[in-house]
């Protein structure tokens, strides 16, 4: 497998139209002469599950997913941002919509970009496609047909996120010969109806999560996660976006309309939520599906559908954790130092009910003291951090940089909220009900149904418009830290009225106004033990976790009973206007994408450029 991978490294150097420093017949000489279209490859399943391997690898390469794609796309949002945007650097200005085309953590030479390396991946799906179709008699072998369903639904993964990272990109579906090394930009249009295609293929080749020894775990393509990403991808071919004359709009394309997308996105959910109990279900417990996750539970059939794999042995690969984990100062008994890149916004938690049981797994409005190991401390209210990701529930130790935890890229919740949608959307407010409660019945328990749940979704049944509302909001406290509030924000035409509402609510949060008026200025805690699990072994440190009073809506005045520490917590100065304004520093629906960078553009042949309007 190492030969194949990389006895081909040469010519998959030759990414969307970019080429490293060896002559273009070099490199397709060099790719003729390679064996990746020996028919004894693609005709041998050993071999060929290889190829799809090779396609694996990319997501771990150092400035692909692992180290660019995953630490720095889908913030900042409504919901979500960097915690350190009012920096005004390099870092910084890739969340806060202020990305130039010469920044110095995506702009790299010699094809170690993340353009480059996500085009490579590509080019690794255009191999294994174009191999096992001529090779791979997948028409009558179900074994390489998996391979080549799940080689059409990792192109079709890639290519999403090279979309939403750079809007309107060039379009490879075929593996790069003489006539197409340099590729100008297709409109996204293009591409989306391409992929929709090719999983709309996939889905029916492929098998359901545990349905064969090749689906039995989450690393590895099925059939409900294919029907949920061709649901979600229709849906945003069918939403908003900028285009190339600098508007926010819906595609002009009758084929990708709402009344053509729909339909299609709503029977994919169907035949998802039909199999519910026997290849897919909603966890009981909401906490439980990221603890599973940081323990490295991999087994399908649960609420994880695809997650994109790193390494956990020999060495571990892949940064969720420390990227936005909670922030840990030091190396301490729970893990190294890292986490608290992004948090959520510093008003998002006070805008869950105080019974939301999602709430505390996933806004932590405290760190990891540098003073005193292994011991948790308030941070700041302008600094939050994801609770979903977390060193101290994983079983792994001896960990540097590299934690090895999955990206959950898609969970079954998603099929059930997209469904409401649609339902919402084609049907009626009626018919999208029983979807929001089934989600919202997890969030709460069951004593609060009456009011947080029947009585919530009544509520909101009565207008197409106010149950999209609610979903909205729903997939905000659903999803949030998980990255797909930002395409899901372009898609509905709403990333900019929404960072503007965030904005507001911080105004109103930082001066206890509006729907913040009942909050405590001061916070009140103790410390008590920390009861932690690692490989089924119960710990506990003493005296190391908060204990805190003022949190909640109406928890206002000094509290009754002994708090031994108090701290000054909300106040004008908490989230100062330069933080508050970094939120975005220029229009989010013209610059809601990435530029290209200027070594992708430099090595194009002059196929290559930026949008007009990305002039700073």
């Amino acid at each position: 497998m190492k030969k194949l991978i990389y006895s081909t490294a040469i010519a998959l150097s030759l990414l969307g139209g970019s080429l490293m420093t060896i002559s273009c017949d070099d490199i397709l000489d060099t790719r003729s002469e390679s064996t990746m279209y020996d028919p004894q490859i693609f005709s041998k399943y050993e071999l060929a599950y290889g190829a799809i391997t090779g396609i694996y690898h990319s997501f771990g390469e150092t400035n692909s997913y692992r180290g660019r794609i995953l630490p720095w796309y889908g913030f900042n949002t409504d919901i979500e941002w960097y915690n350190s945007s009012d920096s005004n650097n390099e870092k910084s200005q890739i969340a806060t919509y202020a990305c130039t085309s010469n920044n110095g953590q995506l702009n790299m030479s010699e094809s170690k970009d993340p353009w480059s390396k996500l085009y490579e991946a590509v080019e690794r799906c255009n191999l294994a496609i174009e191999g096992l179709r001529e090779y791979g008699n997948t028409e009558s072998d179900s074994q390489m047909a998996q391979l080549l369903g799940e080689a059409l639904t990792l192109r079709a993964v890639i290519y999403m996120d090279i979309i939403n990272c750079w809007g309107d990109v060039p379009a490879r579906f075929e593996p790069i010969s003489q006539e197409i090394l340099y590729v100008p930009r297709s409109s996204k249009d293009v591409i989306f109806k391409q992929l929709i295609t090719d999983l709309q293929e996939a889905e029916k080749i492929v098998a359901w999560p545990t349905e064969t020894s090749a689906t039995a775990t989450v690393e590895h393509i099925n059939k409900a996660f294919v029907k949920g990403l061709l649901a979600r991808i229709c849906m945003q071919a069918a939403g908003y976006s900028v285009r190339e004359d600098g508007t926010n709009k819906l595609s002009n394309d009758p084929e990708l309309s709402k009344d053509v997308l729909y339909p299609i996105a709503l029977q994919a959910c169907k035949e998802v939520m039909e199999k519910e109990g026997t290849y897919c279900k909603l966890e009981d417990n909401f906490e439980d599906i990221f603890i599973n996750n940081c323990k490295d539970v991999i087994a399908a059939g649960g609420e994880s559908l695809w997650e994109m794999p790193f390494a956990n042995t020999p060495t571990p690969r892949g940064r969720l954790v420390k990227t936005f984990g909670v922030k840990h100062n030091q190396k301490d008994t729970y893990g190294p130092t890292g986490g608290g890149d992004a948090g959520p916004t510093p008003n998002f938690f006070y805008d869950y009910s105080i019974n939301d049981k999602r709430r505390d797994v996933t806004c932590v409005p405290y760190l990891w003291s540098k003073t005193t190991v292994n011991v948790q401390e308030l941070n700041a209210l302008n600094s939050w951090y994801f609770g979903k990701y977390r060193y101290e529930w994983m079983d792994r130790e001896g960990l540097s940089d590299d934690d090895g935890v999955n990206k959950q890229y898609m969970r079954y919740a998603d099929v059930v909220l997209m469904r409401a949608e649609l339902e919402n959307e084609l049907n009626s407010p009626s018919a999208a009900a029983p979807y929001l409660k089934k989600i919202r019945q997890r969030a709460f328990a069951q004593t609060d149904w009456s009011t947080e749940v029947d009585a919530y979704v009544t509520s909101v049944s009565g207008s197409k418009d106010a149950m999209f509302k609610a979903i909205v909001d729903e997939r905000a406290f659903e999803f949030c830290g998980e990255m797909l509030r930002k395409a899901d924000l372009i898609r509905w035409g709403l990333l900019k009225s929404k960072l503007d509402e965030t904005k507001q609510k911080m105004r109103d949060l930082r001066t206890l106004s509006g729907d913040y008026s009942d909050l405590n200025n001061t916070l009140y805690y103790n410390m008590v033990d920390f009861k932690w699990i690692r490989n089924k072994k119960e710990n506990i440190t003493e005296n190391a976790a908060l204990q805190i009073y003022g949190l909640n809506h109406g928890e206002t005045g000094v509290p009754s009973g002994t708090y031994e520490f108090k701290k000054e917590w909300i106040k004008e100065d908490k989230i100062a206007d330069k933080k508050l304004e970094s939120l975005y520093l220029n229009d989010p629906d013209k610059f809601m994408y990435w530029p290209i960078f200027d070594y992708n553009i430099e090595a194009s042949n002059g196929t290559l450029s930026n949008y007009s309007w990305y002039t700073f």
